[in-house]
């Protein structure tokens, strides 16, 4: 790692910034991964210019593998990036022992950090889950994003965030209550040094101007395909201080977000997960010239005529 646990905070604030995505996995028509794709995509995301990766979560379909499988990706991921890029892992676990392993294991391979979501059953109060991350962060030096989302089953509140955010190794938390004014809240209340990421790349234009700096763990760079260049643009702009152009450009994204909110985004509001929305991203992937292959089951595949819709728009947008 490239700090203590008295410095995380301040290396996070230096070097979490920016689209750090979360990408789908490559699997092989067994339903096994496909590591030559996982490689390939990885290589094509550096090429691209994504800041950093933050995988092994829902989106990555690492929730419905063996633990085996768990660390094997992981191996991969992590030699594949080899260093170059930002690099983190998301761990979904509810007992917190399964956690410390995980994350002592992500430390040994060279990962950076690792998005942390909540125990997801029996712990509910605010002094079960402050004592559950205070645990885990006592036995593993990693820095730690929390994951403040609904799918946990207890959204953490401002007292808990602040308490939260005192723990030296709790740099920041992707803010996956899909609401704007709870992101600014959450970032007027909390500690100076604290990251707060708004996960929708169409607040980010906005978000920088706000003081932030990063839109971690979903998807839009690597999708949004040849229309990337326009993030980088009103990034540039956002830079300079450029905020009524950098505002201009960002809604050249308009028509591409729409599509990405129809397709996915309302699919993971309306039922809380991320499963049965997921089918789509693998096949705008696959449109994109990227790896991606089949669901794990039991998700359902992506529906012909979905797949045939997305790869029509793309092409109409000039996405693809």
């Amino acid at each position: 790692m490239n700090y203590t646990r008295s410095t995380a905070k301040q290396w996070a604030q230096e070097n979490v910034k920016g689209m750090f995505n979360c990408p789908v996995t490559p699997m092989n028509p067994d339903f096994t991964f496909n590591e030559a794709g996982i490689r390939s995509n990885i290589e094509a995301f550096i090429e691209m210019g994504v800041d950093g990766l933050v995988v092994g979560g829902f989106i990555a379909e690492c929730w419905n593998v063996t633990l085996s499988d768990w660390y094997r990706y992981h191996e991969i991921v992590a030699d594949a990036v080899k260093g170059r890029i930002g690099l983190w892992s998301i761990i979904l676990d509810p007992s917190v022992h399964q956690c410390v392993e995980k994350m002592n294991r992500l430390e040994k391979l060279g990962y950076d950090g690792a998005e942390v979501m909540n125990p997801s059953v029996q712990l509910r109060t605010d002094n079960e889950v402050y004592n559950w991350f205070k645990y885990l962060t006592d036995n593993s030096n990693l820095a730690v994003a929390l994951y403040r989302t609904p799918v946990s089953g207890k959204v953490l509140g401002w007292d808990l965030m602040k308490r939260l955010a005192d723990i030296d190794t709790v740099v920041g938390t992707k803010q996956g209550v899909m609401n704007r004014a709870e992101s600014l809240k959450l970032r007027s209340l909390m500690r100076d040094d604290f990251i707060v990421s708004d996960p929708f790349e169409g607040n980010f234009a906005d978000d920088l101007r706000r003081g932030g700096q990063v839109v971690f763990g979903e998807l839009s760079y690597i999708i949004y395909g040849k229309k990337r260049h326009i993030i980088n643009e009103y990034r540039a702009l956002s830079a300079q201080g450029k905020w009524d152009e950098a505002f201009k450009k960002s809604e050249e994204l308009a028509p591409v977000r729409e599509l990405y909110n129809d397709v996915f985004i309302w699919e993971v509001i309306n039922t809380f997960t991320y499963a049965s929305a997921l089918a789509s991203m693998k096949a705008w992937f696959e449109a994109i010239g990227l790896e991606a292959g089949p669901i794990i089951p039991p998700v359902e595949q992506c529906k012909p005529e979905l797949r045939e819709r997305i790869v029509s728009s793309l092409k109409t947008l000039g996405v693809s």
